[in-house]
């Protein structure tokens, strides 16, 4: 039975809504006489709705040349950001992931902070005062032998409008004599001034037991996506026309367009307003390989490209119709779907794509795209316009169906009937059952199936595609997890 057919037979009215809302109670009662823990309960009563929780998020600021990066390879553990003994080395913030005492966190790294500077300084230090925005807890790292500078006192000041949770590291104190030249820095007024050498590891310890008593259990930053238009992040390899899409949607220059591959290197924002409606377009970096094999400054660009990308919502990938699908093209992609974002395929260039080549696309997005036939695709050209005005509906059926839900009467209900007419095979004598399924989560949709038995990948598919098929889902990742649960043993604990 197709898709169509079943929801035909259906008929959905209120009545059948509310039947499949009591056998559903039923299931899940019958659930209880299984052994759950803790997790299957919160995902149960909704506790989990979501995915764990991001870590919170700590910004390491200070004038230029303080030590700031030798700090942060300290604390991570390995030679990450860029050192040199001469000012103005880092110039972006980067994220590394951190930990100290048992507890996750998320350290970025900024350039050097000035106040009233131009060019170039003065892009740095709204960088740094991103960072700060986006973080929930701050060290600020002064240099100890230099003592007190008006930047520094500049810099406090912005940092309490923040509002921000600040730890004063006093950074270059190689020994013990040189610790009454921290003292000096309480009067900063950020409280205790924490001693430290960062580059000889000596009292940062002390400091991150400062820092995670600041930082929160639960970011408030990292856990939620921006408020407002809707973000969208565009992805693709190098010259694949990123930059000019984002031209034409926008009506005028607002990007770097050059035929020289690798253009763009920071992610740019733009407003753009179509249909009636705004949205964010952020213009990304060529992703040109994978992000540990990138040296230099593609591997800054495709870190701050993978941030672009996980404060979006939606993510457009571009690909050059008029050449064959690559690889990286593939990967593209499966990094939208690694990050869980609506997707949406933009095959640009398609004025240059002949009669011969469109069924040559056609087979390639057959036999490399299999897995994900399920996302929007549109094909235009960015230099001539054509086609753009197909983008609106595209991106909003993607985010629609980022977004849904199916209540689980009518998903215990769908699975029932597939798991009749289509049981899973019986391996080892043995036949695992659907117990009961719930959607847990949305952006992306991700449903949780307890079963009584190991269900093979193969099944999982069949599962996914018919749910697909049944409920929609066009443009987005859906995610199926099992737990396999085992009847409790008589008299024991519920």
């Amino acid at each position: 039975m197709s898709a169509e057919e079943w929801l035909a037979s259906k008929e959905w009215t209120e009545q059948d809504d509310d039947l499949d809302e009591r056998r559903a109670a039923v299931l899940r009662e019958n659930l209880d006489a299984y052994d759950l823990d803790e997790e299957d309960v919160a995902v149960l009563a909704g506790g989990a709705a979501n995915r764990p929780a991001a870590p919170p998020v700590l910004a390491v600021v200070g004038r230029p040349n303080v030590g700031k990066s030798t700090l942060v390879n300290r604390i991570v553990g390995r030679r990450v950001a860029v050192v040199q003994d001469v000012p103005g080395v880092t110039r972006d913030r980067v994220g590394y992931p951190a930990s100290w005492a048992g507890r996750d966190f998320t350290l970025v790294d900024t350039g050097g902070w000035e106040i009233d500077v131009a060019g170039i300084d003065a892009s740095v230090a709204r960088q740094a005062e991103a960072a700060v925005q986006a973080a929930d807890a701050v060290v600020l790292v002064v240099d100890a032998n230099v003592g007190i500078t008006d930047a520094d006192a500049d810099i406090v000041k912005l940092l309490r409008r923040s509002k921000r949770p600040v730890v004063l590291a006093a950074n270059k104190v190689d020994s013990p004599i040189q610790e009454s030249d921290a003292a000096v820095l309480w009067g900063l007024g950020l409280g205790e001034p924490y001693p430290i050498s960062a580059l000889h590891g000596r009292g940062t310890g002390d400091l991150l037991d400062a820092v995670l008593a600041a930082l929160p259990e639960r970011s408030a930053v990292a856990d939620a996506l921006p408020e407002g238009p809707r973000r969208v992040a565009l992805l693709g390899r190098p010259n694949v026309g990123k930059s000019s899409l984002l031209n034409r949607l926008a009506g005028s220059e607002r990007v770097v367009v050059d035929p020289t591959a690798g253009t763009t290197r920071d992610p740019v924002d733009e407003a753009i307003e179509l249909d009636g409606q705004t949205w964010i377009f952020v213009d990304t970096a060529g992703i040109r390989r994978r992000v540990h094999q990138t040296k230099g400054a593609d591997f800054y660009a495709s870190l701050r490209t993978r941030g672009a990308l996980g404060k979006a919502e939606l993510a457009l990938v571009l690909i050059d119709a008029s050449e064959p699908l690559t690889e990286q093209d593939i990967r593209v992609m499966q990094q939208a779907i690694d990050a869980g974002r609506a997707l949406v395929v933009v095959c640009n260039k398609w004025d240059l794509v002949d009669e011969h080549r469109r069924r040559e696309l056609d087979r390639e997005m057959d036999r490399d795209l299999v897995q994900v036939q399920w996302a929007e695709r549109v094909n235009l050209s960015a230099a001539t316009g054509w086609h753009t005005n197909r983008l609106t509906r595209a991106m909003d059926t993607a985010l629609d169906s980022w977004e849904a839900r199916v209540p689980t009467g009518k998903l215990n209900a769908f699975l029932g009937e597939l798991a009749a007419a289509h049981p899973h095979p019986v391996r080892s004598g043995r036949q695992p059952r659907i117990l009961f399924a719930t959607q847990a989560s949305t952006r992306p949709p991700r449903f949780v199936l307890f079963a009584s038995g190991f269900i093979e990948a193969g099944y999982r598919r069949f599962v996914e595609n018919k749910i697909r098929e049944t409920f929609g889902f066009a443009g987005t990742p859906i995610e199926i997890s099992v737990r396999v649960r085992e009847k409790r043993k008589k008299g024991g604990k519920r």
